[in-house]
């Protein structure tokens, strides 16, 4: 199985390409963060980890990528790019919410033995939120959610939290008298794990669609006013 992943959703970009067969497993990768630029970079990206991975296009089973929550631009970006490389090459498609990749990458980095949030900083007081199990199985989410509602939420054995809204969550558990432990506030969706998660599921998709928990900020001019 050859799979091409992507991800531009928030505020990194990465590709990756994980082949397995015959006993034998590779994975390639690149990733930078940054907080626009998206499209320029994904591009240059999937060709390095390609030629990395000595894979011609034609070579791919599966391509996958995040589909939001995120950036209204960003999030649009990685299924594009998908959608295209899945019509020249005929390979396969999948997609996931950014925040389970996110969860994938945050049990690889810590040792979460018990269930645990992801939390993204939405901005104007609210949090993306995701719920998971000790495994890493989903219990609820992506939500769109104020952090005093997300405590709400929180299952009683959820003691850790991970996301650039981790503090706000965890601050607000406080003022409820009850300990979070916020770590990592840098954590971004990962190709990487992307692509380790649409390996595991076997599962595809006929369409990509992005996943958006809120309206555009962009909004249509008001048609202007004829002249008399």
């Amino acid at each position: 199985m050859n799979i091409l992943a992507l991800d531009t959703s928030m505020g990194a970009c990465s590709a990756a390409v994980l082949r397995e067969g015959s006993g034998a497993r590779g994975l390639f990768a690149r990733e930078a963060l940054m907080a626009r630029g998206h499209a320029e970079a994904l591009m240059p990206m999937i060709a390095e980890v390609m030629d990395e991975a000595r894979l011609d296009f034609a070579g791919l089973d599966l391509i996958a990528a995040t589909t939001g929550p995120g950036t209204f631009t960003g999030v649009r970006i990685a299924i594009a790019a998908a959608r295209g490389l899945a019509l020249v090459t005929r390979a396969k498609l999948y997609g996931t919410d950014s925040l389970a990749v996110m969860a994938r990458s945050a049990r690889a980095a810590c040792d979460l033995a018990a269930a645990f949030a992801v939390a993204v900083d939405a901005r104007r007081g609210m949090l993306y939120l995701g719920l998971y199990d000790r495994a890493g199985r989903k219990l609820d989410g992506p939500l769109l959610i104020a952090p005093d509602d997300a405590v709400g939420l929180l299952p009683k054995d959820l003691l850790t939290v991970v996301g650039s809204g981790s503090p706000l969550l965890a601050e607000a558990a406080a003022v409820r008298g009850r300990q979070l432990q916020a770590l990592l506030p840098e954590l971004q969706p990962s190709a990487s794990a992307l692509a380790e998660i649409a390996l595991e599921s076997g599962e595809t998709v006929s369409v990509l669609r992005p996943l958006y928990l809120r309206p555009p900020d962009a909004r249509p001019q008001a048609t202007a006013v004829a002249r008399r």
